[in-house]
């Protein structure tokens, strides 16, 4: 079972972006993959008009779904659309979320999930204030769902530092977890590394942590080192700046072994929080 992961530098041009994109998409399809996570803001990084391209996107009128369709369909290929700035389905009138699309390989949109941790925060970096909730909405529900490659759990970004999200995860039955990210650099750095190994180890899960990774307008640098990490805390896959489609192989047997062998979800004395038909409590 072939995983991928995709580093981009995402700039303005959503056009540019998506033909990125695609080229790196293909790559990972030549190389065997089923599964393949894009980065967070894969398709614009750095545009002030976010809410205007997500509203486009609802009303059917912008180039970023027909893409992800079309591409997911012509490489016969699950994709983890990174984020994308949309409404609640049923409220698209609503203030955007920082949203992660699955896609299978039908061009069927099979999950969505709306990131739960926005990014408000002060980095010592060029930039300096990062408000996210000044555009995005918080989700409110966590998803796991079936794919070829495994069971997948669906995070973004800032999520990586709440670990009681994970072990929701793991306890909805998560074999794997996407994390399309946009690190600083700074905090990037500092933490990057650590949280998805982490991650992996807590919960005995594939992590595929698909990064940007260079400078996007504004002067925005983002940390890069996209990687894909097994159950065991192991970077099979690792990429520092720049672009690139990483590929490493699921050993669902191995997996299961190691999860038999040390049992921690059956050791847990505290629980992750309580969930109710997916949603958090």
């Amino acid at each position: 079972m072939t995983l991928a992961v995709i580093q981009m530098t995402s700039q303005a041009d959503i056009q540019a972006n998506l033909a990125t994109a695609r080229r790196l998409l293909e790559q990972a399809a030549e190389a065997g993959a089923k599964l393949a996570v894009l980065p967070e803001n894969f398709a614009a990084m750095g545009r002030t008009d976010l809410p205007a391209v997500g509203r486009a996107e609802a009303d059917g009128a912008g180039p970023i779904l027909p893409w992800l369709k079309q591409t997911a369909r012509d490489l016969r290929l699950w994709i983890v659309a990174g984020t994308l700035p949309l409404p609640p389905d049923d409220q698209p009138q609503a203030k955007a979320r920082a949203c992660s699309l699955l896609v299978d390989d039908q061009c069927q949109r099979v999950a969505r999930y709306d990131k739960l941790h926005l990014f408000d925060v002060d980095v010592s970096d060029a930039r300096g204030r990062y408000r996210e909730s000044d555009g995005y909405a918080e989700g409110d529900r966590l998803v796991v769902v079936d794919t070829p490659v495994g069971r997948l759990g669906m995070t973004v970004c800032y999520d990586l530092r709440f670990a009681e999200l994970y072990s929701a995860l793991r306890l909805a039955g998560a074999e794997l977890i996407s994390a399309p990210s946009a690190f600083t650099g700074v905090t990037g750095q500092a933490h990057w590394e650590m949280l998805i190994r982490t991650r992996a180890i807590e919960t005995q899960c594939y992590m595929l942590a698909a990064a940007q990774g260079g400078e996007h307008p504004g002067g925005r640098m983002t940390h890069g080192h996209s990687s894909i990490v097994d159950f065991w805390g192991r970077v099979l896959s690792e990429q520092a700046t720049g672009e690139a489609a990483l590929i490493a192989k699921r050993d669902a047997d191995e997996q299961a072994a190691m999860r038999q062998r040390m049992p921690v979800l059956n050791h847990r004395r505290f629980c992750a929080p309580r969930i109710a038909s997916g949603t958090l409590e």
